[in-house]
């Protein structure tokens, strides 16, 4: 688990589950279909109460089965976090340690960058395990400094970078993503650009193409 910088002490986090009965279930997935197009059309701030009427149910439901933003902002993004950590595990078996790297954090940076407000929210929850998201946050956090690491031994990366700087860049790329006028394509060179500062002599993105 990466350090806790800011930790704020909060109660254990609320993390919503898949109900059993078939009814809960249809609800569920409504909701959750319904946030995630609301997310990517208006951002972090979507209105709970569009949300709740676009997936055919009361806002109370809506409550009841996450009872704040950040569980229902955590169930939209689990899976994108569960993916991106089964894809480390991938491309550090099928990769060259840098193209591994590179690869996995061009992933990253979309990932972080699904929708607007999400990279502030994910950087919060790296650090505070408070929030529903900590959990799958630091478990990110691990498969990435494992594909740093492995970079390092093969001496493709500087050696002073540490893990909780490469999140760094990773969220300010994703920013880039989120904010440039450019569109989301502004965040690929300022990729290349990261890999190129952060990579020692003869790794540099063009040799590793």
């Amino acid at each position: 688990m990466p350090p806790r910088r800011g930790h704020v002490e909060d109660a254990a986090p609320y993390i919503a589950h898949r109900p059993r009965r078939a009814d809960g279930i249809r609800n569920y997935d409504a909701m959750l279909a319904a946030a995630r197009k609301a997310f990517e059309t208006a951002g972090a701030d979507a209105s709970l109460e569009d949300i709740a009427a676009q997936a055919g149910v009361a806002i109370g439901t809506l409550y009841r089965h996450f009872p704040t933003r950040a569980a229902l902002v955590e169930a939209t993004t689990r899976d994108g976090l569960a993916s991106l950590i089964s894809y480390a595990d991938e491309v550090r078996a099928s990769l060259p340690p840098f193209e591994a790297l590179r690869s996995w954090m061009g992933q990253a940076i979309q990932h972080f960058s699904t929708f607007r407000g999400l990279v502030s929210i994910l950087t919060r929850s790296m650090y505070d395990d408070g929030t529903p998201s900590h959990a799958a946050c630091a478990a990110m956090h691990g498969s990435g400094a494992r594909l740093l690491r492995a970079a390092q031994d093969a001496g493709q990366v500087r050696a002073d970078l540490t893990p909780d700087e490469l999140f760094d860049l990773l969220t300010g790329a994703a920013w880039v993503r989120e904010n440039s006028p450019a569109g989301p394509d502004g965040s690929v060179r300022f990729l290349e650009l990261i890999l190129a500062g952060v990579s020692t002599r003869g790794a540099g993105t063009a040799e590793s193409a």
